[in-house]
């Protein structure tokens, strides 16, 4: 079997969990800073049942942290998935295989 230094398996489970609209937001939230489930499901106006399906399969993919404090479960990005840019404000997800720049904030 030849080397995969592309990661295919890991690549495209990353790339999966992306792949629905609720996770990229839930991506977008915790880009700004960690969050519990709670408070996740509030700012998205979602079910807390559905934030934690949802945060399962980015944690299943590697793509969120997880850790508790008190009773609460409280989410961040992996510390290494955000990364600035060459221009003014730009961001991106380094997934090791690829990346996907995200778009600047705008105001509300």
């Amino acid at each position: 079997m030849e080397n995969d230094t592309f990661q295919s398996n890991s690549c495209a489970d990353q790339l999966k969990a992306l792949s629905e609209p609720i996770r990229l937001r839930i991506i977008d939230i915790l880009r700004h800073g960690e969050m519990t489930v709670s408070d996740i499901a509030e700012f998205l106006e979602t079910e807390l049942v559905t934030v934690s399906h949802h945060l399962k399969i980015l944690k299943h993919a590697d793509l969120v942290d997880v850790q508790r404090n008190g009773r609460f479960m409280v989410y961040s990005l992996r510390s290494d998935l955000l990364q600035k840019g060459t221009g003014p404000s730009l961001q991106y997800l380094n997934l090791g295989c690829c990346r996907i720049e995200i778009p600047e904030s705008k105001p509300k």
